[in-house]
């Protein structure tokens, strides 16, 4: 069996609740083909009330974008897939899940887009993407797409072959993760998740416009907002970032992990003194429907 499904797992495929293996693929597929299909990573949550999907109409308006500006033919509504992966979650008798929707496709060799898709989402429970150990990461020799070549805002599936390159380098060079800079030798993201990093008591994450801006991401800025976490989303250099006291990755598969050195270069400051760490927990209670519980107590 697949290290992500066993004879008990259930997928959902266009109106259809089967196991993994009974699925129907188009081997002429334009996803299969030339990576034109959309997706999304989700996670949901067990939670004093029940199991919770954390900001599921945010994932699901990204992939009704990113099918938009495909060009790719979907009509699920917000509701009706966020009531299929509840249902989804239940038959598989998971709480702490990361969900993976994706419209796939269909036959088409041609190079507009296919006028037929299918939806499919599978579940599986998996543990923070990039583990809880400090990591150390290279600067990649790959940089982000030109966003004026393709949109670099929607989880198109062809886009990642750019985020395997450089996992893979880095992986090859003895480092956990690799730093993607921009056209212009900005830093932009890591393969899978966006950054920060801490300078004097102030957070900056690159802004969009060449970065994928991350749903993590756009939480974590919330929280520094409301906690009164000085936060701006600028430009900076890979030189500029080797200054810094310390930084960390966002995402939904990583969710917030801090970084132990870029390259030569070590973080001065200890992890559990950063802005980081702080956020790292208070994004786990922002997911578990937590904090403002506590906020109430404290009072």
């Amino acid at each position: 069996m697949s290290a992500y499904y066993n004879n008990k797992s259930i997928i959902y495929q266009d109106g259809r609740f089967i196991h993994p293996n009974e699925i129907i693929n188009d081997s002429y597929s334009q996803t299969l083909h030339y990576g034109n299909g959309i997706f999304e990573g989700i996670r949901s949550y067990k939670t004093k009330e029940g199991t919770k999907i954390f900001k599921a109409e945010a994932h699901y308006k990204r992939l009704k974008y990113g099918a938009k500006v495909m060009n790719i033919p979907f009509h699920y509504s917000l509701d009706n897939l966020t009531d299929i992966t509840y249902t989804l979650l239940e038959k598989n008798n998971f709480q702490d899940a990361y969900i993976r929707p994706i419209i796939v496709t269909g036959a088409n060799m041609g190079l507009g887009s296919s006028q037929e898709s299918q939806l499919i989402i599978q579940c599986w429970e998996w543990g923070k993407l990039m583990g809880d150990q400090l990591l150390k990461v290279m600067t990649s020799s790959f940089q982000r797409p030109n966003p004026k070549s393709c949109f670099v805002d929607a989880k198109v599936t062809g886009h990642y072959i750019n985020s395997i390159l450089a996992r893979n380098e880095a992986s090859a060079s003895g480092y956990d993760e690799a730093i993607l800079l921009d056209i212009n030798n900005n830093v932009a993201e890591c393969s899978g998740a966006n950054v920060f990093i801490e300078k004097g008591g102030k957070l900056y994450t690159p802004p969009k416009g060449h970065i994928m801006p991350g749903i993590t991401r756009t939480t974590i800025i919330e929280l520094c907002n409301e906690m009164e976490i000085p936060v701006e989303e600028k430009h900076f250099s890979i030189e500029e970032m080797k200054q810094a006291d310390n930084a960390f990755f966002t995402g939904t598969a990583a969710e917030v992990i801090g970084l132990k050195s870029l390259d030569d270069y070590t973080f001065p400051m200890p992890w559990e003194t950063t802005l980081g760490f702080k956020l790292m927990h208070l994004y786990k209670q922002e997911v578990l429907g937590q904090r403002r519980t506590n906020l109430s107590k404290a009072v």
